[in-house]
């Protein structure tokens, strides 16, 4: 795939763009539409060979990310529908709006929707996809070939795609700064940059195998370590979760789903 459009430059162009980048892989050309201009600049910054495009001429490439929020996405796809062919193929970064809906919108069922994880920007992804019915193998081996320097890309139900919105894609959120609370107490506790980081990389990477792949039960792992500092905020921080995480999951449903939600 020699051309790509992107509708939106933002974040998520930032990751997936600059994952191509860093790999040196990656279409030849990336034709972006964003109206802002630190936006673009804050994108030229990882991926220098860009190009900024108006909308129409970013649509015009075989293939189309739009990496838009959910509320953007319905007036993009009607402005972008005139430069939209037969054959173009276009990929959907946000949660909520369907297979259907785009390809209602935009006169095409040669449709993806894929839910991006920030460690994309180093081949470390994880990246789940639903290809609308319109894809033939041709299209989804086009799309797998972008999709492969980011990491995993594997194929999902439609369904649980928000929740994947919440797991993968923003999951990395919810530890970050709890990681870069330890590098920064490891340091003021003397330990060097390059040993902390190296422990902290190994902590973590043995932490998620121990309870994923050892085949404990989870209490089980959690009674390895018998010391536990921070056991009097935990209640809390599982609460908060099990509060904020569900209730946003509702929200970012698409409509028909959320009515069977409501009314089974």
């Amino acid at each position: 795939m020699h051309s790509v459009g992107f509708i939106g430059g933002g974040r998520i162009a930032r990751i997936l763009i600059g994952g191509w980048a860093r790999k040196g892989l990656g279409p030849v050309t990336v034709l972006v539409h964003e109206p802002d201009g630190a936006a673009f600049d804050a994108l030229t910054g990882v991926a220098p060979r860009v190009q900024r495009a108006s909308a129409l001429e970013a649509a015009a490439a075989p293939v189309v990310f739009v990496a838009l929020h959910p509320p953007a996405i319905a007036a993009a796809l009607a402005a972008l529908r005139p430069a939209i062919r037969p054959d173009t193929i276009l990929v959907s970064l946000a949660p909520k709006i369907t297979l259907a809906a785009l390809s209602d919108r935009t006169g095409t069922s040669r449709v993806a929707r894929m839910i991006p994880n920030a460690p994309s920007l180093l081949g470390l992804g994880y990246n789940p996809v639903t290809y609308g019915a319109g894809l033939d193998w041709h299209g989804r081996g086009a799309l797998s070939a972008l999709f492969s320097p980011w990491g995993d890309a594997p194929e999902v139900e439609e369904s649980t795609l928000e929740a994947y919105a919440l797991v993968t894609g923003m999951g990395p959120t919810y530890f970050w700064f709890q990681w870069q609370t330890l590098r920064e107490l490891a340091s003021e506790m003397g330990v060097a940059a390059a040993d902390r980081d190296r422990a902290l990389g190994a902590m973590i990477r043995g932490a998620v195998a121990t309870l994923l792949d050892s085949g404990l039960s989870p209490s089980a792992v959690m009674d390895l370590v018998p010391v536990k500092p921070l056991a009097d905020v935990e209640p809390g921080l599982r609460a908060a979760y099990r509060e904020a995480l569900p209730a946003l999951h509702a929200k970012i449903q698409p409509a028909q789903q959320a009515a069977s939600v409501s009314h089974p």
